[in-house]
């Protein structure tokens, strides 16, 4: 008889919030803290705890909200600055016009489709977090001088070879000129040059050069603020965190020799860099699938 009663697993603690509650607390903590009236612009778990107990009426532990966070598909991770005034249209004009054109124009003309930026090495390096004895902030020892190694680069987008010179002094449309110059003296390909708006890119002066230089070199402009159409901003990332983060540079040439090394085993491993850019670069990979 026993055997014939159905068995009902035990109900459980109900929940605080309600399925409609959970779906409150989803899109308030997908907008900004600032839409709910806080002055931080990402949130932390002390400021949600606040937030479900002043519109919700429900108190949680902090530790607790953090396990209920993720079960909602939250995750805590690092924020990224992005441009309060882009141009989405234009954004979305380049991804799905601009962009497949180059694309075709480069496979056309089995030309370099290369993708250029500029970054500066500085001596002190960057910092992270590391274990120390409470009370005692770790220390770093640095030069203090603020001389930077300045690198030009361009990333062909197909095979993933690198160009790029360096030198100590300021980026201007001179130094722009003769890097370009110098790379249309090693190929006798066409050079498709994707570029981003700097100054010393699309100044008056360069526009001389850039007629000069047609019938080898077609130049084509990213929309402005989309470092995350430039797929070369990932070799920056990982050169530096090879060259110079949490690392004690004491001499600038112990500098320079850091950066060209971590650029030297770029050039020489392009494989392993066409990965990085495929992942960094991922919407023009759907794009360049669909052309």
């Amino acid at each position: 008889m026993l055997k014939g009663l159905p068995y009902k697993a035990p109900p459980g603690r109900p929940r605080k919030l309600t399925k409609t509650q959970r779906q409150r607390l989803v899109e308030w903590i997908k907008a900004s803290p600032q839409v709910s009236g806080y002055t931080s612009g990402c949130w932390h778990t002390p400021m949600i705890q606040d937030l479900v107990w002043r519109h919700l009426g429900v108190e949680y532990n902090p530790h607790y909200l953090c396990t209920l966070l993720k079960t909602m598909g939250f995750s805590y991770q690092k924020a990224r600055v992005v441009s309060d005034h882009l141009n989405e249209a234009k954004r979305l004009e380049w991804r799905q016009t601009r962009w497949s054109k180059m694309l075709q124009q480069a496979r056309q003309q089995k030309a370099f489709l290369l993708f250029g930026d500029e970054a500066s090495f500085a001596q002190w390096g960057s910092l992270s977090y590391t274990w120390a004895l409470k009370g005692q902030q770790p220390e770093v020892p640095t030069r203090g001088k603020r001389k930077g190694y300045k690198i030009f680069g361009l990333i062909d987008y197909f095979c993933g070879q690198c160009f790029y010179p360096s030198q100590t002094g300021r980026f201007n449309s001179e130094s722009y000129a003769a890097f370009l110059l110098e790379v249309l003296s090693q190929t006798k390909q066409h050079v498709i040059v994707i570029q981003d708006g700097a100054r010393y890119h699309t100044s008056q002066a360069m526009q001389p050069f850039f007629e000069a230089h047609a019938d080898l070199l077609t130049i084509a402009q990213l929309p402005a603020d989309s470092p995350d159409f430039n797929p070369i901003e990932h070799l920056w990332k990982k050169v530096k965190k090879e060259a110079t983060h949490l690392k004690y540079v004491p001499e600038f040439t112990d500098l320079q020799e850091e950066v060209d090394r971590a650029l030297l085993h770029v050039a020489q491993t392009p494989s392993d860099m066409t990965v990085l850019m495929a992942r960094y670069c991922e919407k023009l990979g759907r794009v360049d699938k669909a052309a």
